[in-house]
């Protein structure tokens, strides 16, 4: 899971809820979570770039202004960029775009422009049209949209996400990872309940799917309905114990149904199941502030 996609959850739902008790938490696609001690998020938004852009002018001066914290485009990858934008534009044949639009991709994915690397994967898909080369594309836009700063900003990358993502269905309806994400970009649309829906199919196909548990857990976070969430992040850990994120949310989930010391025993394995310096940090800010509360 994307770091920026639960940094914007968090931002908008659950710092909603707790206030200024609860850090932002950023978690990342490997299940591997950080907590920014900060409160900001560990990557910069995707909201002034333009993936639709048909001659992507500006893609080898964006790539120059850091797109995370620890992400940071060397002048040699800006040269590379510039280069193999130079090739796809000149390039005759839709099999060499093909291949030049792939390897752009890759380029900024290196640098964590993940609009513009879902550009370059649609690109391919539509030369090489498959499950596989839809998802690509489908994930990058996926990613970029949970980084939008911006409504409109979301809709749009959400709305390429969503179209990328009824591609790789249509292909192999047994997604259930595409059918996550897909549900998560209808969450934040007009239509929530469609993504509702679609997390629970994927429960029922799949009822130890993580992803698809930890969703549902702080989607039920975001209607304050904590003993649901709880439900949900015991149905998670039981699955994988040392899930840092849902551990965490756990501990967000039984704070707010008032059960103290089971909510500080969740943050203290936190620490426990996570040496990460940031996460650390976040977490002795957030016990620290409960005990105070207590």
């Amino acid at each position: 899971m994307s770091k920026g996609r639960i940094a914007l959850i968090l931002s908008a739902v659950v710092l909603a809820v707790l206030m200024a008790l609860l850090p932002k938490v950023i978690i990342n696609k490997g299940s591997k979570g950080q907590f920014a001690s900060n409160g900001a998020p560990a990557a910069a938004d995707q909201s002034s770039h333009d993936p639709n852009h048909e001659g992507h002018e500006d893609h080898a001066a964006e790539a120059a202004t850091p797109a995370g914290a620890h992400v940071v485009a060397t002048p040699a990858q800006l040269k590379e960029i510039a280069e193999l934008r130079v090739k796809f534009n000149q390039a005759g044949s839709p099999q060499a775009k093909g291949k030049l639009a792939d390897e752009l991709a890759q380029k900024y994915v290196d640098i964590a422009k993940h609009d513009s690397a879902g550009y370059f994967y649609e690109q391919v898909a539509q030369v090489r049209p498959g499950e596989k080369s839809f998802q690509k594309a489908a994930d990058q836009y996926f990613e970029a949209f949970t980084f939008a700063a911006t409504q409109e900003r979301s809709q749009e990358l959400g709305g390429k996400a969503q179209g990328l993502y009824e591609q790789v269905l249509k292909n192999n309806p047994t997604n259930l990872d595409a059918k996550t994400n897909l549900a998560m970009t209808y969450i934040s649309s007009s239509t929530p309940m469609r993504g509702i829906t679609l997390l629970r199919e994927v429960i029922s196909a799949d009822p130890k799917n993580e992803k698809a548990l930890f969703n549902l857990g702080v989607l039920s976070i975001q209607s304050n309905q904590y003993d649901k969430a709880v439900e949900r992040f015991q149905e998670l850990l039981a699955v994988n114990p040392n899930h840092v994120e849902g551990t965490f949310y756990m501990g967000v989930a039984l704070s707010e149904t008032g059960k103290k010391a089971e909510a500080q025993k969740s943050f203290l394995k936190v620490k426990q199941i996570s040496k990460d310096p940031e996460v650390q940090a976040s977490v002795d800010s957030y016990l620290k502030r409960l005990n105070s509360a207590q």
